[in-house]
């Protein structure tokens, strides 16, 4: 081997990469970004789940059960109020994931109170730690009452009231009740990951597609080619606009098609807005691909600076796990991207039945990021490189 020229290709590859300053940004933050997000965003166990409990009564069970939940970091307790339709508007809102209610007798050991859970199934990943979690909670306070009211002097389970022994004996077993009211139904964890997943495959197909279509043209001089002719680059920009959007529409309605006839997914919301909202999401990320292929050269630079918004957009918008039982910063990152919107939009439409009413603060926040892709990639769109 010759080790000279093979020390020069490896001088000439590193001068290349030094003079392509956002490749080479990119190849040194993207692994750092993967390697937080991993380690801190998805240790793979819900913690801080928003919910609320409502006080109707107040003792020292009362005060036990609100200082054990929160002593567990499953639960973030946003607020303890006396009133349960306030906290039912809550969990409609989707400001807290589960309302806990504790009844008005609550704290009368000798009756059997009922716990109603509140709870907002659309969000499947939470309620599957929200509920085990509480019946054991509620289970383990039960058993602990039951000792105490087995060792009160004023409890005879022999005969009380004339009532049998079983009665009496089931009386002290059954302390407390747990109800689990879900208001959205039993969501399936296909009905939850299909918005989501629909959100991600098309921010892939347009962030990526883009790549090929203006930076891959640029890079083999096909575009060099149409600019000699007497074209604007409104023109360019617009076709690539429309034909991107054609066939990534029509791959979104396909993919929904095909969820809704593989795995009877159900759309409790309007079809039309569905389809509308895949559009629009579309949209805004054919906006995204063009800001960032406007100034790159080459299909490989496009590459290397989208991989670092792509793969972290898809760990903190809210895909896989919810939002609010992340890391703070990692929360307050999600809502600065736009599949975070696309995503929620999408889940209240075919999981909550919302219609545009319930969504229009996602469908500004979509509107307003495409308009700035779309203005930042047109007005920087470089036809000479």
């Amino acid at each position: 081997m010759e080790m000279k020229k093979i020390m020069w290709m490896l001088k000439k590859d590193l001068i290349v990469l030094w003079r392509h300053k956002p490749r080479l940004i990119s190849i040194i933050l993207f692994p750092i970004l993967m390697i937080t997000l991993f380690g801190y965003g998805m240790g793979g166990t819900l913690e801080n789940i928003p919910v609320v409990i409502v006080e109707q009564s107040s003792g020292p069970l009362t005060d036990q059960t609100v200082a054990e939940m929160r002593n567990m970091s499953l639960y973030d307790i946003k607020d303890i109020m006396k009133d349960p339709e306030t906290a039912r508007d809550m969990v409609d809102a989707g400001e807290v994931k589960a309302a806990i209610i504790l009844p008005p007798n609550y704290d009368n050991l000798t009756d059997e109170p009922t716990v109603v859970m509140y709870l907002d199934s659309s969000d499947q990943l939470a309620s599957q730690a929200l509920v085990p979690a509480t019946q054991a909670l509620f289970s383990r306070l039960s058993g602990e009452i039951a000792v105490q009211k087995m060792q009160s002097p004023s409890v005879n389970i022999q005969n009380q009231n004339s009532t049998p022994m079983e009665t009496g004996f089931q009386s002290i077993v059954n302390t407390i009740n747990f109800q689990v009211d879900r208001i959205y139904g039993d969501v399936k964890y296909m009905d939850f990951l299909v918005p989501a997943v629909l959100a991600m495959t098309i921010m892939f197909s347009c962030m990526f597609g883009m790549g090929q279509s203006i930076a891959g043209e640029r890079e083999r001089g096909e575009l060099a080619r149409l600019f000699m002719t007497p074209t604007s680059v409104s023109t360019v920009v617009g076709g690539k606009i429309i034909s991107k959007l054609v066939i990534e529409s029509g791959r979104a309605f396909l993919l929904l098609c095909v969820a809704i006839m593989l795995f009877g997914i159900k759309i409790n919301g309007g079809m039309l807005l569905t389809v509308l909202l895949l559009v629009l999401t579309a949209l805004c990320f054919v906006g995204f691909g063009i800001m960032i292929s406007a100034r790159v050269g080459t299909q490989e630079d496009y590459m290397q600076m989208v991989m670092p918004f792509a793969m972290p957009m898809m760990f903190v918008s809210g895909v896989f796990y919810p939002i609010e039982t992340m890391p703070w910063v990692f929360q307050k990152l999600a809502y600065l991207v736009p599949l975070t919107y696309a995503n929620d939009a999408l889940r209240s439409v075919m999981l909550k039945g919302a219609g545009v009413g319930d969504i229009w603060l996602d469908l500004a926040v979509l509107v307003g990021f495409t308009l700035l892709f779309f203005a930042m990639g047109v007005t920087r769109f470089n036809r000479d490189i």
